[in-house]
């Protein structure tokens, strides 16, 4: 769902106040409407979020709106936004450009309540951004060999976007590999009503997204036809995903969820925490996902319905202690998951992962991993976590550690399952599918007895999963 774009009013110079009368006035009787302005400002759309990033504007100056109607897409710091206006009027002025960044609360346009006041509201635009500038994008040139740290209070603004000449150098195509489109909520919207294959259009966005005047001058040169996939033989070699060109030696700026990310993991340093590792075997688990896999079921799925059962009988491992004077059972058990995404991270969250069955957790867990790589995820599906997995197994990692993120109790590190010689309890020697996993847990609320019952129970589930299916 968008967000409502938010208003207030403005009081620019004029010879009549800038307010209405009272809207409850007889019908015959005329009222004279006094000029109107409204300063429309960044919204906060988390609970976390102390600035955003202007990704794309829906809507150009001088656009009548409409209550309801999208006018800007705007990047928190874990998705990107619709934000919708609930007044009539005009776009008078735009304060702060695509990419530009500004703190939640301060002016981002100006909204007129008739094309009058479209001059006026434009001046009163001028003179409020010549007295406190809000960060932009700066225009080319070249970057200064040392540059000068900007106070604290400062927003530092993104790097300068490409010329058109070295667009194809430096902008990384909107799809990587062909299995993914990087653009606007908005600008896939229209891509959808023009029939423009997204494919064929290079953004020039934040970070090479694709925005919506990329989709229009897609429409206008002609890009409106789907590419057929080439196979290995047309090719010659199968396709190998790009990654934009980084240029060494340069100085590049956090962007929102980098920064996000940031904050959070400084953050996490003031909790005393400690780690528990446990080896899992996990060969019952292996033949249960060859079996269940057909019917759409993800490992990612298993391993949270796992710890969400082992987490009912031990309820002082989903807790957690925000003020270090108390901490809370948590009366919900929302397993959050880390995944990696364009510039940062995030934990999309399956909660009520052990009231839920198998195969709604599966196919709620695959729409949250598309909303989060379109970064369209809603706050509560990536903040309402209470006990965290993180999966580096897929890329053969068979052990690490995690670090605790901020208001939880414990995140689990899960490694590789791989072939392993091991002696059973009858002395014979075997090949046994093991994976390592090490839990990481805030030594304020759990203690190192509470994390070995709780692993034991975890081994316990996966070595003998016929109930994670019922």
């Amino acid at each position: 769902m968008a967000a409502l774009l938010h208003v207030r009013f403005t009081s620019p110079s004029l010879p009549s106040p800038v307010r209405r009368r009272s809207s409850c006035r007889p019908a015959a009787t005329p009222t004279r409407i006094y000029a109107k302005i409204r300063e429309i400002f960044m919204p906060a759309l988390s609970s976390t979020m102390t600035e955003g990033k202007i990704v794309s504007w829906v809507k150009s100056e001088g656009d009548r709106l409409a209550k309801g109607e999208s006018v800007v897409v705007v990047e928190s710091d874990k998705a990107d936004m619709d934000v919708e206006t609930f007044y009539d009027g005009f776009l008078a002025a735009i304060m702060v450009e695509e990419g530009g960044v500004a703190p939640v609360g301060s002016a981002i346009a100006l909204l007129a309540e008739s094309e009058d006041e479209i001059a006026l509201a434009k001046s009163q635009a001028s003179s409020s951004s010549s007295s406190s500038p809000v960060a932009a994008p700066v225009a080319d040139s070249p970057a200064p060999s040392q540059a000068p740290t900007p106070p604290p209070s400062q927003t530092v603004p993104p790097p300068p976007r490409a010329s058109p000449a070295s667009a194809s150098l430096s902008a990384h195509p909107a799809s990587e590999g062909g299995q993914r489109i990087v653009a606007t909520p908005f600008a896939k919207k229209l891509a959808k009503e023009l029939k423009v294959d997204l494919a064929v259009v290079t953004g020039t966005g934040p970070q090479g997204r694709i925005v919506a005047k990329d989709v229009e001058a897609a429409t206008a040169s002609g890009s409106t036809v789907p590419r057929e996939p080439k196979t290995v033989a047309e090719t010659g070699a199968a396709k190998v995903p790009t990654s934009p060109i980084i240029q060494l030696g340069s100085v590049v700026p956090f962007t929102t969820m980098q920064g996000a990310v940031s904050k959070n993991m400084v953050e996490s340093l003031s909790v005393p925490t400690f780690r528990v590792g446990y080896t899992i075997t996990t060969n019952a688990l292996d033949e249960l996902y060859k079996k269940i896999k057909p019917k759409g079921v993800t490992m990612t799925a298993l391993l949270a319905k796992a710890t969400a059962m082992a987490l009912i009988k031990h309820p002082v491992v989903n807790s957690s202690c925000r003020d270090g004077k108390s901490f809370t059972y948590n009366s919900s058990i929302n397993i959050a998951v880390a995944v990696a995404i364009d510039g940062g991270l995030i934990t999309p969250v399956l909660q009520d992962a052990d009231k839920v069955d198998i195969y709604s957790l599966s196919r709620k867990w695959k729409e949250l991993v598309d909303k989060a790589r379109a970064k369209q995820l809603q706050p509560h599906e990536y903040n309402t976590g209470t006990f965290t997995l993180s999966n580096l197994g897929m890329f053969g990692v068979d052990r690490f550690d995690a670090i605790l993120p901020p208001g939880t109790g414990a995140i689990m590190a899960v490694g590789a399952s791989q072939p392993t010689v091991v002696a059973s309890k009858d002395g014979r020697i075997g090949l046994m599918n093991q994976m390592q996993v090490n839990v990481t847990a805030d030594h304020r609320v759990i203690y190192g007895s509470d994390l070995a019952a709780f692993l034991q129970t975890l081994a316990q589930i996966i070595e003998n999963p016929k109930d994670l299916t019922m």
